[in-house]
C-alpha cells in the first residue's frame, strides 16, 4: 500500500510544485529570504531543504570552503556564506543561477556561481564540506524543471555522480546527502558502493509520516 500510494502521490506533488511556481514565490529562512523562479527546486512543498538549512547550523563553517552541488534556489549557499563558509553554488538550469546571482545581493553575501552539470565544470577545485539534494524519481527528465526531481530512468543521474564523487572525496572533508524514504535507497546505495563510496546516516527525520535521512558519503 505504501508503493501505491508513493507512486501516486510523488508525481503530484512535482505537478503541484509546478502549478505553485508558475510565478516566482517568496521563501524565508530565519533572517534570510529568497525568490524561487519558475522551474526551480521549490524547497516549500518538500522538506529536505529545511532539514539541510537546521544541519549546517551544527557545523563550524567559518573560512571553509563550500559547495552545495545543484543549489537550486541557492538558500542554502547564501545562508553558508552568512555563517562564515567560502560558498560555491552550482546548478544545471541558468534560470536558477541567475536568479541566485540576486538572491546573494539581497543577502550582501559574495558567492562563486557556476553552471555546471554535477562535477564537471568543477575538477580542478577541492571543499571542505559538499551538500547534496538530489532528484531521486526514476524517470527521464523532459525539461531542466524535471531534471529537479527526476533522475532517470537508468538513475543516470547517480551514475554519473558517483562515478565523479571519489575525485572530490577525502579524509579532510565532509559530504552530505539528504534522501527519503520515498525513492530507491538500496539501488542508489549500490550504485555509489560500486564506486567505492559508502553511505553513513548521520541524521533521520520523519514528517507526515514519511522519514528522510542525511548520510554522510565515505570512500571505502
Amino acid at each position: 500500500m505504501r508503493t501505491i500510494i508513493k507512486k501516486i502521490v510523488s508525481p503530484l506533488l512535482q505537478k503541484a510544485s509546478a502549478y505553485y511556481l508558475l510565478k516566482p514565490r517568496k521563501y524565508k529562512y530565519k533572517n534570510i529570504w529568497v525568490w524561487v523562479e519558475p522551474t526551480v527546486f521549490p524547497p516549500f512543498l518538500t522538506i529536505s531543504t529545511k532539514i539541510l538549512l537546521e544541519f549546517s547550523e551544527t557545523l563550524s563553517l567559518e573560512g571553509k570552503t563550500f559547495l552545495e552541488l545543484g543549489c537550486g534556489c541557492g538558500i542554502i549557499s547564501i545562508y553558508s556564506a552568512k555563517n562564515g563558509a567560502l560558498v560555491t553554488a552550482t546548478d544545471i538550469n541558468p534560470i536558477a543561477l541567475h536568479a541566485l546571482t540576486k538572491n546573494a545581493t539581497r543577502n550582501e553575501v559574495a558567492l562563486e556561481i557556476i553552471e555546471s552539470n554535477l562535477f564537471d565544470e568543477l575538477q580542478t577545485k577541492t571543499f571542505d564540506f559538499i551538500f547534496i539534494n538530489p532528484p531521486y524519481y526514476p524517470k527521464e527528465p523532459k525539461s531542466v524543471a524535471e531534471m529537479a526531481w527526476f533522475c532517470g530512468e537508468g538513475f543516470e543521474y547517480f551514475e554519473k555522480l558517483f562515478l565523479q564523487l571519489p575525485k572530490f572525496s577525502s579524509q579532510n572533508n565532509k559530504i552530505y546527502m539528504i534522501l527519503s524514504e520515498d525513492c530507491q535507497l538500496e539501488k542508489i546505495k549500490a550504485i555509489a558502493l560500486k564506486n567505492d563510496m559508502a553511505f553513513e546516516l548521520v541524521f533521520e527525520k520523519k514528517v507526515l509520516g514519511e522519514a528522510h535521512f542525511l548520510y554522510q558519503l565515505n570512500k571505502l
